[in-house]
């Protein structure tokens, strides 16, 4: 795996956690809004889409670097739009990222020929 792949897949690691947070913050927000007066979704509206926008790039981005198989990459795709979806991208990505690392130890040290 080369660097800018490595990257690809760190920013959308990265990115996914905090999405899948502000998603269950909105859904918070959302019922709070039409029980109390308190009425933040417009901030966590905002803070949601940009997250998710950004994800959204750093998806298409790791999906035309990794050459995934569009299954893995509608599966990505469908993390992010559950709302605790992002958690299992991040840990699914960070599992991806130790894989692809140790294959590359491998093959440096010609253990395996991957």
């Amino acid at each position: 795996m080369d660097i800018k792949t490595a990257t690809a897949l760190r920013r959308l690691r990265l990115v996914s956690a905090p999405e899948a947070v502000s998603f269950l913050l909105l859904l918070v927000c959302s019922v709070l809004k039409r029980t109390t007066d308190f009425n933040a979704v417009p901030v966590m509206g905002m803070i949601h889409g940009v997250l998710f926008i950004l994800y959204v790039i750093f998806w298409a981005d790791a999906w035309n670097r990794t050459k995934w198989p569009l299954k893995t990459a509608a599966l990505y795709f469908l993390l992010s739009v559950l709302p605790t979806g992002g958690f299992f991208a991040e840990r699914k990505l960070k599992r991806e990222a130790e894989d692809a690392v140790i294959a590359s130890r491998a093959r440096k040290e010609g253990i395996v020929n991957a």
